[in-house]
């Protein structure tokens, strides 16, 4: 897919797609996003569901996956804030359905600029918590790979990859748990809101290695302990693109 025929299915939106209605808020890059992904027991997501969505089921799972990726060239309602262009983020999200729409709900997402945690939390009650963090990319011509590392609050979580990308089938896991336009969240009032984000379908690029110590329960509490003996169910490293993320609707 060439740059011209990506920035085209990002901005043909049909009127009646969710929040497409809303105005841009925030724009940005959003590159090399590690997304490894568990089965988990639907009853433990039953508490962090919003009203009106239901869990997304998978080959018979529900599941939630660990994702860090690089956040860079932001922009907040055109404006660009020094300091505030380029950061990585980890998160642990979920996988839900509205009206039969794929899309995310977020269990808590770190980042290591506090202004971007207070202000999520204050605006939209977004569970955004600031930790240390940095990351870095690198690649090995040469060997014709990839290398991704992510730092955060003591951890670490770094993979490996061929250099060669392609582009998923729609039917596949790849596809399935990295092609998602719509967020949703809860309000400081307890309503159910949605929010969309547009981009291009991502390359991914194929995993070699996968590098983790990370303590769920440190992270996420402790009914999240579980994940650290579990294996992930699916792996993958996606090139990410430019994004645009529109004002969030109540549903």
């Amino acid at each position: 897919m060439n740059s011209i025929a990506e920035d085209k299915e990002t901005l043909d939106l049909k009127p009646d797609e969710p929040g497409s209605h809303k105005k841009v808020f925030l724009t940005a890059e959003w590159k090399h996003l590690i997304n490894l992904t568990y089965a988990v027991d639907p009853e433990i997501l039953k508490p962090h569901l919003p009203a009106g969505l239901e869990l997304d089921i998978w080959q018979g799972s529900a599941h939630v996956s660990l994702v860090a990726f690089d956040f860079l060239k932001t922009k907040v309602l055109g404006l660009s804030i020094p300091t505030y262009r380029n950061f990585p983020e980890v998160n642990l999200r979920f996988y839900v359905r509205w009206k039969n729409k794929p899309a995310v709900v977020f269990i808590r997402e770190f980042v290591p600029k506090r202004a971007i945690s207070l202000a999520a939390n204050v605006l939209y009650n977004e569970p955004y918590k600031r930790i240390p963090m940095t990351s870095s990319v690198t690649a090995d011509t040469g060997a014709g790979a990839i290398r991704v590392n992510h730092q955060f609050g003591g951890q670490s979580l770094a993979v490996e990859a061929t250099a060669e990308k392609y582009i998923p089938e729609p039917n596949t896991a790849e596809h399935h748990f990295k092609e998602h336009d719509l967020g949703f969240g809860v309000d400081h009032g307890g309503r159910t809101l949605c929010y969309r984000v547009e981009h291009p379908v991502w390359y991914v690029f194929p995993l070699k290695r996968v590098h983790m110590n990370v303590d769920f329960s440190g992270l996420y509490g402790e009914k999240w302990s579980f994940l650290n003996q579990a294996a992930p169910a699916y792996s993958l490293l996606a090139e990410g693109s430019q994004i645009k993320v529109r004002f969030p609707f109540s549903v």
